[in-house]
C-alpha cells in the first residue's frame, strides 16, 4: 500500500515522472523508501520510455530520516530498506534521469547516484555528510560515488562531509549537466522525451550491458555485450531501424519501443 510520499505520473510522451513528496525536506523515511521501491517495481513491469526523478525546489532529497536511527539493529533495517529501494531504481529497464534542484545530501545524493544521468540546477548542492554524524554512507555512496568521480576524490568528499556546489559537481562528473533553475525540468523532460521516442528496448539493453559489465572483468563484459547484441536483433525496432537506414539513410527511423 502506498504511503502517498512519492508520486508517479505517466506523461503522454512515455516519460515516467517520479516526484518525492515528503515535506518539508524530503527526508528518506521508511515510508518514502517503501513507496519508491513500489513505484520502481511497477516501472519494471510497465517499461516506460524514460524516467525523470525529482524532488522539491529547494531540496531534491535530504538523507535518511535520522529519527529512525538507533543502534546496530535499526541501522541494519535502515540500510536494508534504502538498498532495496535504490537498487530497484538503478535496475529500472529505462534511462533514469535525476533532475536536482537544490540540496541532494546523504541519501538524497545516493538516490541521484543510483540514476543513470544527473542534471542539476545552478543551485544544486550534493554531498555525503554522514561523517558529521560519526557514521558512513549506507545507501550506496561508498560504491557508486567513486565509480563516478574516482576513488581519491570520493574519499575526500566523504571523509570531510563537505558540500559540493554545482560547478564543481559538473567538473568532477558528479553532475552531467548544469542549467539555470527555471530550465531544469524543461531540459530533463526534453532529454527523456528524446530517449523515449527512440529504440527504447535497445536503450535498456545498453544500460544493462554497461551496468553489468562494470562489475566484471573486461572479457566478461565483452561476452555479455555480444549476447545482448544478438538479443536486440529479436526486436521489431531493430528491423525498422535497419530497413529505414537502407532506404532513407541514418536518423529517420520511426521506432515503437518493441
Amino acid at each position: 500500500m502506498s504511503n502517498g510520499l512519492v508520486n508517479l505520473d505517466m506523461r503522454d510522451d512515455r516519460v515516467a515522472l517520479i516526484t518525492l513528496n515528503n515535506p518539508k525536506v524530503n527526508a528518506l523515511s521508511k515510508g518514502v523508501l517503501d513507496d519508491l521501491q513500489e513505484i520502481a517495481h511497477e516501472l519494471h513491469a510497465t517499461r516506460p520510455g524514460a524516467v525523470v526523478i525529482t524532488g522539491g525546489e529547494r531540496i531534491f532529497a535530504a538523507g535518511a530520516d535520522i529519527s529512525e536511527f538507533g543502534g546496530p539493529v535499526e541501522a541494519k533495517r535502515v540500510a536494508d530498506t534504502i538498498h532495496r529501494a535504490f537498487d530497484k531504481v538503478a535496475a529500472i529497464p529505462a534511462f533514469v534521469i535525476a533532475a536536482i534542484s537544490g540540496y541532494a545530501l546523504g541519501g538524497g545524493c545516493e538516490l541521484a547516484l543510483a540514476c543513470d544521468y544527473r542534471i542539476g540546477s545552478t543551485k544544486a548542492v550534493l554531498g555525503q555528510p554522514e561523517i558529521l554524524l560519526g557514521i558512513i554512507p549506507g545507501g550506496g555512496g561508498t560504491q557508486r560515488l567513486p565509480r563516478l568521480v574516482g576513488a581519491s576524490r570520493a574519499k575526500e568528499i566523504m571523509v570531510t562531509g563537505r558540500q559540493v556546489k554545482s560547478d564543481e559537481a559538473l567538473r568532477i562528473g558528479l553532475l552531467d549537466e548544469v542549467v539555470e533553475p527555471e530550465a531544469l525540468h524543461e531540459r530533463a523532460f526534453a532529454l527523456a522525451a528524446e530517449i523515449a521516442a527512440g529504440a527504447t528496448v535497445a536503450s535498456a539493453l545498453i544500460k544493462q550491458a554497461v551496468d553489468t559489465g562494470l562489475n566484471m572483468p573486461l572479457a566478461g563484459g565483452l561476452a555479455g555485450e555480444k549476447d545482448l547484441f544478438v538479443e536486440v536483433f529479436k526486436t521489431n525496432d531493430s528491423q525498422r531501424g535497419v530497413k529505414s537506414f537502407l532506404e532513407n539513410g541514418p536518423g529517420k527511423a520511426a521506432f515503437e519501443g518493441n
